[in-house]
């Protein structure tokens, strides 16, 4: 999905050794390990009236992590990937120097019924080394991610390396992305089997840290590396994500995140000209905000 405005929270707190916010970028963290920008696509009905047309618009230096729980969409990008994204599948789009892409629901959805539609959308920030690479697109089916249950904890590894597994997905940078799911109440501890920095997203249900409870909606961020310790109530989905910070800042604006503000303006006068490839066939791109 386009980042037509960050999600910034009015608050976020301290509780012990966890920062809770809402999702990132957020005032007490910008990052997390490599993660910058994660946009949770709440449960929405899909239907005539409601279908989703997002148009052309461009990244540079990132990855894109698409991960639906629910629905369907077509991705259509300019290195020529058409793609159908279905629930599970993991679908991670690398921009490097400049990718354009577009997202709509599919032809044969657009029958006048009624489909749920809910997942992540997650950015991922580019090593500088590595900000100028062509633009790749990788699309892994759910059937060859790892999946597997421990104290009561059903765990699929999304992307990177986690408990001595790793998942297909080919990344650019030490990370982890965690999808768990419970009926029963567990404990869930991190083992220093994840590197680097932790976040922790409740998708539903709730879950305990420090003694206090955390809702879903809400993000809870390890001030300790390597470290997790939390208590997950029965019925929760959550994910955990994150790994080694990049050494330099990130500047992010609009649908652009590199190493250095200049990069952000040479991508913002690309876009107003004519230096991006376009996808033929779909339509007029969406105007620099």
């Amino acid at each position: 999905m386009s980042n037509n405005t960050q999600i910034i929270p009015e608050r976020s707190r301290d509780i012990g050794n966890f920062l809770v916010g809402r999702l990132i970028p957020f005032r007490k963290k910008r990052m997390v390990g490599p993660f910058i920008f994660i946009d949770h696509m709440e449960p929405v009905e899909v239907k005539p009236g409601n279908y989703a047309d997002i148009g052309q618009y461009p990244h540079i230096g990132l990855s894109t992590l698409t991960y639906l729980f629910e629905g369907e969409m077509m991705h259509r990008d300019s290195i020529g990937t058409i793609q159908r994204i279905t629930a599970s599948d993991v679908n991670f789009m690398t921009a490097g120097k400049g990718v354009v892409h577009t997202e709509r629901t599919p032809e044969d959805m657009r029958d006048g019924k009624t489909y749920p539609m809910h997942g992540f959308q997650i950015w991922v920030a580019l090593p500088k080394n590595l900000e100028e690479i062509e633009p790749t697109f990788q699309h892994i089916p759910k059937t060859q991610l790892p999946k597997w249950t421990k104290n009561n904890i059903d765990f699929t590894l999304v992307a990177g390396t986690a408990f001595g597994k790793t998942s297909p997905v080919k990344v650019h940078s030490h990370l982890f992305m965690l999808e768990l799911k419970n009926k029963e109440e567990a404990i869930f501890q991190s083992e220093e089997s994840l590197k680097g920095e932790i976040g922790i997203c409740v998708v539903s249900g709730k879950i305990e840290a420090e003694g206090e409870i955390i809702e879903e909606g809400n993000m809870l961020v390890s001030k300790k590396a390597n470290w997790c310790s939390i208590k997950i109530h029965p019925n929760t989905h959550i994910l955990i994500f994150g790994g080694e910070p990049l050494e330099e800042e990130r500047f992010i604006h609009w649908n652009f995140v590199a190493s250095t503000q200049a990069k952000i303006e040479k991508a913002k006068q690309r876009w107003q000209g004519d230096g991006f490839e376009l996808i033929e066939g779909e339509g007029p791109k969406i105007p620099l905000p």
